[in-house]
């Protein structure tokens, strides 16, 4: 049998990071609220029931329902810019546990600030720490101008354009829970920006099923995800996500399949946020 740690290592990889991550389709969306001189900032009114700052959701990540590899915590915050505008933080950490860590470390936060006026990703971050592999990345979005600036560690920066809608790697899991429209046989796509790439990201609604986690018994909708890059499938394996069948779309079950098993991430514990 192989290794869990190797297991999880491979899902770290490109092309396994939202599966890690959410654990992330990682799949909320420069505008907003402005306020004048003197003026003191007001709540923006939250108009989204599936995005509640102060949500904070604990996963259980195994491999292939046999070993605890890691534990992940998924946070809404409310953030301030400096001009003063409120939006939120998408905040997601990972570490491995248990056996898993004696043999490979996993230290991750991602982090992705988001306009809920919009409903797009204004900026997104990743600082890595795979064993003695680190890597930090950063990408800074123009709506209006169609471009991404992308750095890679402490590489020069580079530009790509990209359509309409675009979502960052953990924002798009969150724009994700916003969508009503889950019907069996039509595909929701999400367009999301990683690593230099745009995929049109598929999501199919599967049905309807009943789910048990340490969080509790929810009913939920079972999707499928289909990356595509340049109008071609990829084919890395599978990832199923089951959502609360309710306003809050919350992901109480993930799992990505692979080669030498899965990685399956479980709710464990949940507070649902103001």
């Amino acid at each position: 049998m192989r290794c869990p740690a190797n297991a999880f290592r491979s899902a770290c990889r490109p092309g396994g990071l939202a599966a890690l991550h959410a654990l992330v389709l990682g799949i909320v969306l420069l505008s907003g609220a402005v306020r004048a001189e003197g003026q003191t900032a007001t709540p923006v009114q939250w108009r989204i029931e599936a995005l509640r700052p102060g949500e904070t959701l604990t996963y259980d990540v195994s491999w292939s329902d046999i070993v605890s590899a890691g534990v992940a915590v998924m946070e809404i915050r409310e953030k301030t810019l400096p001009e003063g505008e409120k939006v939120l933080a998408f905040i997601v950490t990972t570490r491995t546990v248990g056996i898993v860590r004696r043999f490979y470390k996993v230290n991750d936060r991602l982090e992705s600030v988001f306009d809920p006026e919009i409903m797009q990703s204004l900026t997104f971050s990743l600082d890595q720490s795979h064993g003695k592999r680190k890597k930090k990345r950063e990408l800074v979005f123009d709506h209006e101008k169609n471009m991404v600036i992308s750095r890679l560690n402490s590489e020069p920066t580079e530009t790509f354009t990209i359509p309409d809608g675009t979502q960052d790697a953990l924002s798009s899991l969150y724009y994700l829970r916003t969508r009503s429209d889950f019907v069996v046989g039509k595909p929701i796509i999400v367009q999301v920006h990683d690593s230099g790439k745009t995929w049109a990201v598929e999501i199919h609604t599967l049905g309807k099923e009943k789910v048990t986690t340490p969080a509790g018994k929810f009913d939920t909708i079972k999707v499928r995800t289909f990356p595509k890059y340049e109008g071609v499938f990829m084919s890395k394996g599978e990832i199923f996500i089951w959502l609360t069948d309710d306003s809050r779309k919350l992901p109480v079950l993930m799992k990505s399949t692979l080669s030498i098993g899965a990685i399956v991430s479980t709710l464990t514990k949940m507070e649902p946020g103001k």
